[in-house]
């Protein structure tokens, strides 16, 4: 791939070096972890940063652990390295599934969920699961470091929380205590690499909890509020579901492009809830599918 612009590039051995770098540079520097974004925009020159900041070379935005209740992922933790983790997959599975439905497995084997989140496109695959396990983001710049809660990260269509200067590190997820049934339903245009024309991710905890969150479906992606407000308490019935479902319209707005209408987002985004909501209890309750059987 010839890439015509100029630009300097450094590969910083330590953090340390690379939010130097960050802050010497600013707005005009780029961090690149897997550069499956980052590349493309230069490359269509839809970018034009002065430096690039290659962050592989760090050791410990590697690391990819389950610590004091918390699963670090550091920023370079790759989406196959998250499916491929046994601990991911046993504790946080509804990540796992989201991240197997992202692109190509060649794209998976570079692309990293740090550099996914800021992309911050309103249709990325990981939101939801992060929405849901109430992930931080975990920021360091050369005066002070930062801890954002996930909700507060995505501030509008491909665009995000990071200040010039700053480097996201990794992201931290709380461990679930107890038992959780999810499920990630995602609509795509074929099988295979797309991009969701609508997801949404759904957490159903032990005593009748629910988290629930939407993407591809609005600005950005985010929890819908007043759903899990309805059912959180409740045990889940028909009945229910369709009161939810009625629910949606409040909680969305989809958008109509080359992909989908607004209407059809709409209308697959109520079916999607409640075929999810339906599989998210029945994994909480031990009878429900192998995570990464579609729901649609």
């Amino acid at each position: 791939m010839a890439i015509a612009h100029e630009f300097e590039y450094f590969k910083p051995e330590s953090l340390k070096e690379a939010i130097n770098l960050a802050s010497k540079y600013g707005e005009k520097g780029r961090p690149l972890a897997g550069g499956t974004d980052l590349v493309v925009k230069i490359h269509d020159e839809i970018e034009f940063p002065e430096a690039v900041i290659d962050l592989k070379g760090i050791k410990e935005l590697k690391r990819l652990e389950l610590k004091n209740g918390k699963l670090f992922i550091g920023a370079l933790v790759t989406f196959t390295e998250l499916i491929d983790s046994p601990v991911v997959r046993e504790k946080f599975p509804l990540l796992v599934e989201a991240s197997e439905t992202v692109a190509s497995g060649a794209v998976r084997n570079s692309a990293t969920l740090v550099g996914n989140i800021c992309s911050a496109v309103p249709s990325l695959d990981s939101g939801t699961p992060l929405l849901v396990y109430e992930a931080e983001v975990l920021v360091e710049g050369k005066d002070r470091d930062r801890i954002i809660p996930i909700g507060e990260w995505f501030t509008g269509p491909k665009k995000n929380a990071l200040k010039p200067g700053e480097i996201v590190i990794g992201v931290t997820i709380p461990e679930i205590k107890g038992k959780q049934g999810g499920c990630y339903v995602k609509l795509g245009r074929y099988r295979g690499e797309d991009l969701a024309q609508a997801g949404v991710g759904i957490l159903a905890l032990e005593g009748n909890e629910y988290r629930i969150a939407f993407c591809a479906v609005g600005p950005v992606a985010a929890r819908a509020g007043k759903i899990e407000a309805l059912l959180t308490g409740k045990e889940l019935t028909d009945e229910l579901i369709e009161a939810a479902k009625n629910l949606v319209p409040e909680e969305i707005s989809p958008i109509a492009d080359i992909r989908a209408s607004g209407e059809y987002r709409m209308h697959m985004a109520q079916v999607m809830l409640g075929r999810g909501l339906k599989e998210a209890v029945a994994r909480l309750g031990g009878t429900g599918t192998e995570y990464g059987t579609s729901v649609i």
